[in-house]
């Protein structure tokens, strides 16, 4: 699932993972660091029923076993953040992709596509849209199947 902000990336990817899984897991990136942001992950939790397994991990998600299950990563963005804030090169985090998605299991990643707007006068966001925009392609390349959200529609653009 890829898409801007608030375009209802994580709310299809949940119902496509319960059509997929009686009981799927979650694996949450993000690392909270405010009062807002807080509730945004509040708001995401309640909108999940108990038959939902929440990992939270922000960087190394190869090291829970989810063999033989359906898991949703929310989200690529906020992982990609975790190794960027510590100058990891983009071959770690796709090498940590591919320590995870060798496991046998049915993988729905969440990303947002922020370089579809101008170009950042900041360098620092400008190399981190590039960084996410490699990151993308290399998840989008990877998988079997792929979908843009637009104002909560989702239109598939692979598979």
């Amino acid at each position: 699932m890829t898409g801007g902000q608030r375009s209802g990336k994580s709310a299809f990817a949940e119902r496509m993972a319960k059509q997929l899984s009686d009981s799927p897991i979650y694996m949450a990136t993000a690392h909270v660091e405010d009062e807002e942001f807080h509730e945004r992950v509040r708001i995401h939790q309640a909108r999940r029923g108990p038959e939902w397994t929440t990992i939270e991990e922000e960087k190394y998600l190869s090291r829970h076993t989810v063999e033989g299950r359906v898991v949703l990563v929310d989200c690529c963005t906020l992982w990609l953040t975790n190794f960027f804030s510590d100058a990891s090169p983009l071959s770690q985090i796709e090498a940590e992709f591919d320590r995870l998605t060798a496991q046998d299991a049915t993988f729905i990643f969440v990303t947002n596509e922020i370089g579809m707007g101008g170009t950042s006068a900041n360098e620092v966001q400008r190399r981190f849209t590039d960084m996410l925009g490699a990151f993308n392609q290399y998840v989008a390349n990877r998988a079997d199947e792929v979908y843009l959200l637009v104002s909560g529609i989702s239109i598939q653009i692979k598979g």
